[in-house]
């Protein structure tokens, strides 16, 4: 698999120099050096098709790329992505997917009804009955202890480089049962940071199915129907949940677990799977 623009990718902090650190106490004004997090556009080409434009930090795009295409339904694992390249443009950054002639119509057939693009799971969608169509009930089911999740908590910042450096981007981890972290992403768009994770996953031969994706981010519907449509049983989050995540996620199966924080947390859905530690 070509990856020629990953080490490049990995450059996805900038340094602003010289910025003026605003005093609104009695500290007064400093001049300050803060590094921030990359954001630029990343166009999806697939199969030739100009098929959506994300903003993102340029960073794992390999992955983001095959997160993305799970996530939309063109390709079901990495057997179906038959080739994928990441290129610095003018501008910003273009990924090129090569997909099976199913993964190339269904992509066509989008691309003639998109009216809009976004980072936010609607790309193709032209119709709110599309949106809420049903979801697949989650088949893998898991059982999480109170600490399992406290300790996944605690070792997140570990796994979270660039937030450290800027603190202005989203975390994705996917953790074990026993709450240890096997891998995280991280991007400013949550769902980015979902996408990039699915597709690390997916490209080592990890199946979500075995433990819990943990999120930095408010708990919006698209992040439920990413982690659905990736077959992992249970999403927690340490913020708040939206009406729509929440109802999708109950129909659907899904444990969701939302504020999560080191002494307590809001299960949504899915009481049942999370269990007092002997």
């Amino acid at each position: 698999m070509d990856r020629p623009l990953e080490a490049e990718g990995r450059r996805a902090v900038e340094t602003a120099l010289d910025r003026l650190g605003l005093g609104l106490g009695p500290q007064g004004d400093a001049r300050i050096i803060r590094n921030v997090p990359v954001e630029a556009p990343v166009a999806f080409d697939v199969c030739g098709i100009g098929y959506a434009v994300m903003m993102a930090t340029p960073a794992d795009l390999v992955d983001y790329a095959t997160g993305f295409a799970l996530s939309e339904g063109l390709a079901t694992g990495p057997a179906d992505i038959l080739d994928v390249q990441a290129h610095a443009v003018k501008g910003g950054f273009v990924v090129r997917l090569n997909l099976p002639p199913d993964g190339a119509q269904k992509a066509m057939a989008r691309a003639r009804t998109r009216v809009t693009e976004s980072s936010c799971g609607l790309c193709g969608i032209d119709n709110i009955e599309q949106v809420l169509r049903p979801l697949p009930p989650v088949a893998a089911r898991i059982s999480v202890d109170r600490q399992a999740i406290t300790r996944a908590l605690e070792g997140l910042s570990e796994h979270q480089p660039l937030s450290r450096e800027t603190g202005a981007v989203h975390g994705a981890a996917f953790c074990l049962p026993d709450g240890s972290i096997v891998m995280a992403r991280e991007d400013v768009g949550r769902h980015n940071a979902l996408d990039k994770l699915i597709g690390a996953l997916a490209w080592q031969a990890i199946d979500p199915g075995t433990g819990f994706f943990l999120l930095t981010a408010r708990c919006s519907y698209e992040l439920v129907e990413k982690t659905v449509r990736a077959g992992c049983p249970m999403l927690v989050t340490i913020s708040a949940p939206t009406t729509l995540a929440a109802e999708r996620a109950a129909a659907a199966g899904l444990t969701l677990v939302t504020l999560a924080r080191a002494d307590a947390a809001l299960v949504l859905s899915g009481r049942d799977n999370i269990v007092t530690a002997p």
